[in-house]
């Protein structure tokens, strides 16, 4: 029974990440996004255990699927591309004189 209610998380959490998170690219509108954020930041955090129970019924598996040579490098590079992409995005910052303005305003908007 926990493995199906962790299918069913995993698969309803990646649905409304990958739709909200879509309708966010597409309309580049920063009040869209404060009107999603909500709701991707609640699956965000449904996803999260979803796939840390997913990890915990299929660990070996997944250790198995590591082994293969190909797999391993595609995944290691999937972690740099990664990691490389956390250290651009925190190295650019927002100017404190926007910044501030906007996370009043976003504030303001989610508390609404």
């Amino acid at each position: 029974m926990f493995r199906k209610l962790i299918a069913v998380a995993l698969f309803v959490s990646f649905l409304a990440m990958s739709t909200s998170g879509l309708m966010m690219f597409v309309i580049e509108k920063p009040s869209f996004t404060i009107q999603m954020h909500p709701v991707h930041k609640l699956f965000g955090l449904v996803l999260i255990f979803a796939v840390i129970g997913h990890l915990f019924l299929n660990y070996r598996s997944l250790l198995n699927h590591l082994k293969t040579r190909s797999v391993a490098i595609f995944g290691g590079v999937l972690v740099v591309v990664l990691v490389l992409l956390y250290g651009v995005v925190l190295n650019n910052k927002v100017p404190e004189g926007i910044a501030g303005p906007m996370d009043a305003l976003a504030a303001e908007a989610e508390a609404e």
